[in-house]
């Protein structure tokens, strides 16, 4: 049952009014959303209290290297047609950021998190999800995140015995891998653009065999489940072979996928695919990614993109040649201190586009551009960058802390 019917004890309540508190007084200090001090807070003064938040919801996790926060806001959006949701919608997605959402929306009836791929296995054991989203693995953050194949192994253990029902990837063996150990999973072909993660078997670590999109290990039989959804073009198929047309004001395909996998979702609680969809077009930016601003007489296109996987997907979308790209590169703890993965981008994407390079590690991102034969150009800082820019819209390609430096400067 939904609702606050079961009330919290006085020491969950205490706890939610003193991680709120804290939180208004980061945020009054001008130290962000206050959101995670908060919730760490209130976990510190009530280790159960996830779970106590959780128990009166119908929760979905979503999990994935790429794309979780704007999944997260597409099936936010489309299961409002069935009634109120409690979401971390900012991305503070660890055990504290995700308490702290929670404990803003005691009147909700559903809770979709976001949850880091490293603390998946964990929040599902305390919030006894209904239903988990697992959209894609890849490498990201090299320094902080285990090797792919040990998170997929993390995820499999984790979800176990676990009642959700699973929503997953079937084009992502790793995904698959993972989400195998369930007893109930509905399979979404939603594609693989970045396949550098999965050449060898997760199973038994034989070669991958991948005719179209298709694949399957030659050695011990480990292959792609029959999907009962599917991403087609503009529409997504649904198990009985309708086809629903997307529409979305957020680019690219790679949102074409997360809307495929939300809808899947929704389906589950009851939502129908035409509501769904429908809903979900009122998603103009995620956390300004996708925002345009106007910064200094110029038109800007904010596009995070923390990880190859994300930024191959990113190329695919920008304004094509000669749209002036600025690419912004950090190395802060958020983003991973590792820049290693730079070189397992393909930068010739960009041939002919104008280039500029800003960021703490500007110079890193530069040597690779030198590799890569592209035409680049390094800046002290955003405004220089904008100032040197030809005319046409500028995309700006940035990672994390680089990307949230970025929106201060332009006051997004």
């Amino acid at each position: 049952m939904a609702g606050n019917s079961d009330p919290l004890s006085p020491r969950a309540k205490l706890a939610v009014t003193a991680g709120k508190a804290v939180a208004a007084a980061s945020r009054a200090a001008g130290r962000g959303s206050g959101s995670v001090i908060g919730g760490r807070v209130a976990l510190k003064l009530d280790p159960d209290l996830l779970g106590r938040l959780a128990q009166n919801l119908d929760v979905v996790l979503v999990s994935a290297t790429n794309g979780k926060t704007t999944t997260t806001r597409l099936i936010a959006e489309a299961l409002r047609a069935a009634g109120p949701v409690v979401s971390n919608a900012l991305g503070a997605n660890m055990p504290a950021g995700i308490t702290s959402a929670l404990a803003g929306g005691s009147d909700s009836k559903f809770g979709v998190i976001e949850v880091d791929e490293k603390y998946l296995a964990g929040v599902a054991r305390d919030t006894a999800p209904k239903c988990i989203a697992l959209l894609n693995l890849s490498r990201d953050q090299l320094d902080r995140a285990a090797e792919t194949r040990m998170l997929a192994e993390n995820w499999r253990e984790g979800l176990a015995g676990s009642k959700a029902v699973v929503v997953a990837n079937c084009d992502d063996p790793l995904v698959v891998w993972a989400a195998s150990s369930s007893s109930n999973v509905i399979w979404v072909a939603a594609g693989q653009m970045w396949k550098d993660d999965a050449w060898s078997c997760p199973s038994c670590g034989g070669v991958m065999q991948r005719p179209g999109d298709d694949w399957f290990c030659g050695e011990c039989g480990f292959r792609r489940p029959t999907p009962s959804w599917a991403l087609s073009g503009d529409h997504v198929l649904d198990p009985h072979g309708s086809a629903w047309p997307i529409h979305l004001q957020l680019p690219g395909r790679a949102n074409k996928a997360n809307a495929a996998s939300s809808a899947a979702v929704a389906a589950v609680f009851g939502v129908p695919p035409q509501v769904a969809l429908e809903r979900m077009y009122q998603v103009q930016a995620v956390a300004g990614r996708y925002d345009v601003v106007q910064f200094q007489n110029r038109d800007l296109r904010l596009l995070l993109a923390k990880n190859p996987a994300g930024w191959l997907e990113t190329f695919s979308l920008i304004d094509p040649p000669p749209a002036p790209v600025i690419l912004s590169v950090n190395a802060r703890g958020a983003d991973g201190t590792d820049t290693s993965w730079l070189w397992d981008v393909d930068y010739t994407r960009l041939t002919g586009h104008p280039i500029f390079v800003v960021g703490d590690r500007k110079l890193d991102l530069a040597v690779r551009l030198e590799v890569a034969n592209q035409h680049f150009q390094v800046c002290d800082n955003l405004d220089q960058a904008v100032q040197m820019c030809p005319p046409g819209r500028i995309e700006v390609i940035a990672n994390y802390t680089a990307f949230q430096d970025l929106r201060r400067r332009v006051g997004n």
